[in-house]
């Protein structure tokens, strides 16, 4: 299973205002996009990401203006160079983003903004990848060793880094041999035991993978959640879920093809 993590799915309430946003703050670009009968999608990244970099999928719905975040995701992060999270979170105050968490309020290691759907995007500072480029995607688990055992023997990832504090600890994740400009999952545990609502406003994670129907077979003898196989997505896609309900997708997909879309 080649694991590539392709995209995040975002739902958006306003497709235009949140394309907008998306290209003005973050010089995104749009890849690709599908019209559904009632709704659109559109995928999105910084002009010169890297192949096995991941893209920004934002959702529409016709007559869904009402998302709710919920909290079993947590955020999306984009990069900026070492050195440059001040100048280039004081670029995104200047050009009228809402101040929500400065660098100096989270100790001049990273910083947070929202989009126009209250989607969190943590500002990390790394040496790789395009500037703006996605580096994780945190979602929150009830169970560590649960998460952890999911995401090495289902998908085969390794645990890249760690951070442990008084009341939570934070897992990195990504495929076995991934190129530093890979997206990673950050899995967020916090230690008092809450549960998580999930919300409608994040949608999912998508894994690409090599063969459909023989890794989704793969996944069925592993043990992973039957919940939309390829056949009843005309074997375009398919779904499973993780021991705590986010959806992840499979998707075959040639990064150099000229529609990102297998429909």
């Amino acid at each position: 299973m080649d694991g590539t993590l392709d995209h995040v799915m975002l739902r958006v309430a306003d497709l235009n205002d949140s394309l907008e946003w998306y290209q003005t703050h973050l010089d995104y670009e749009e890849k690709d996009r599908h019209e559904g009968d009632s709704f659109t999608i559109v995928y999105l990244g910084p002009e010169d990401m890297h192949e096995d970099g991941a893209m920004l999928e934002l959702t529409h719905n016709e007559d869904e203006d009402d998302l709710d975040v919920g909290d079993a995701w947590g955020h999306i992060a984009v990069r900026v160079p070492e050195g440059e999270l001040e100048d280039a979170y004081q670029q995104l105050m200047d050009n009228g983003v809402e101040d929500y968490r400065d660098p100096e309020s989270c100790g001049g290691r990273y910083a947070f903004v929202k989009d126009p759907d209250g989607h969190e995007i943590e500002i990390v500072q790394r040496d790789q990848g395009a500037r703006w480029s996605l580096d994780h995607t945190m979602i929150r688990i009830e169970d560590a060793d649960e998460a952890l055992g999911f995401w090495t023997r289902k998908f085969e990832y390794e645990h890249t880094g760690r951070w442990e504090a008084d009341s939570f600890s934070n897992y990195f994740m990504k495929p076995a041999d991934a190129a530093p400009e890979e997206m990673s999952v950050e899995l967020t545990y916090n230690y008092d035991g809450r549960s998580y609502d999930m919300g409608d406003a994040w949608g999912h994670l998508c894994v690409r993978v090599d063969d459909l129907e023989d890794d989704w077979d793969q996944l069925l003898t592993r043990e992973t959640a039957d919940y939309r196989d390829p056949e009843s997505n005309d074997n375009m896609y398919a779904f499973t879920k993780d021991q705590d309900g986010h959806e992840i997708e499979l998707l075959e997909r040639d990064p150099s093809a000229d529609s990102l879309f297998p429909f």
